[in-house]
């Protein structure tokens, strides 16, 4: 296994300054890739959890208005939770200033959509990046190999007679910038399709917490405009 270690980092250092270009920049985003995956594991982790926890405190049956004090207190919430306070802060803005019942829900979702989109693009932020890696690496990789065995053959043009053993090692140069490519490549390629779908189903669950929370508002507006035309 080490000798293996070893004659691979020879085909490196032996490569064309081309060829070593490609590794390093396949190297770099295969790095890059890796710091993604792993800090947007955390953060989808964490908005899960946060929306499990934000629903359960939502449905169980408290008030509103102390859920919305307390999101408030901490300095804001993410997620479910900044949907949940940004809707309930325009809702009672709108009321206290005397806005018709029929605007009211109109205005709560539009900040609550606001909020959506905002925490949407929080969660998508490097998906892109990931996507380009995925997409990219494979050809900068087929660049890197095709290079190597131009050079080979070229190389070969002041040979009398090619053998096996003088053109392996600039073949086998140019194929580690390929097995580069595929390293760079598979996990960016599996974390962006996997993450792409858990942002998918968050936005879901957002749209469907946004819908509830607008029925529940509806109410408290039916309710205003019965009280407006009572008084």
């Amino acid at each position: 296994m080490q000798g293996e270690q070893l004659s691979i980092l020879k085909l490196v250092i032996d490569a064309s300054h081309v060829v070593q270009l490609v590794l390093a920049l396949l190297l770099a985003a295969s790095i890059g890739s890796w710091a993604i995956i792993l800090g947007k594991r955390s953060v989808l982790a964490k908005a899960g959890s946060e929306a499990n926890k934000f629903e359960s405190s939502f449905w169980s049956g408290g008030d509103l208005g102390s859920l919305y004090r307390t999101l408030e207190a901490k300095g804001g919430a993410t997620g479910m939770g900044s949907i949940f306070e940004l809707g309930f802060r325009e809702f009672a803005r709108l009321r206290q200033s005397g806005v018709p019942a029929d605007q009211l829900l109109e205005g709560a979702r539009r900040a609550m959509k606001v909020a959506q989109l905002k925490e949407i693009e929080r969660l998508e932020h490097n998906l892109a990046t990931l996507a380009t890696v995925g997409s990219v690496s494979p050809y900068v990789g087929l660049f890197g190999t095709v290079w190597g065995i131009m050079g080979t053959f070229v190389a070969l043009g002041g040979v009398q007679q090619a053998t096996l053993a003088t053109v392996a090692p600039g073949i086998a140069e140019a194929l580690v910038a390929t097995a580069f490519a595929l390293v760079a490549a598979i996990p960016a390629f599996i974390a962006y399709n996997r993450y792409a779908d858990k942002v998918g189903r968050l936005e879901l669950r957002y749209n469907a917490f946004m819908e509830e929370f607008s029925t529940i508002l509806q109410r408290h507006a039916s309710r205003t405009s019965t009280t407006q035309e009572a008084g």
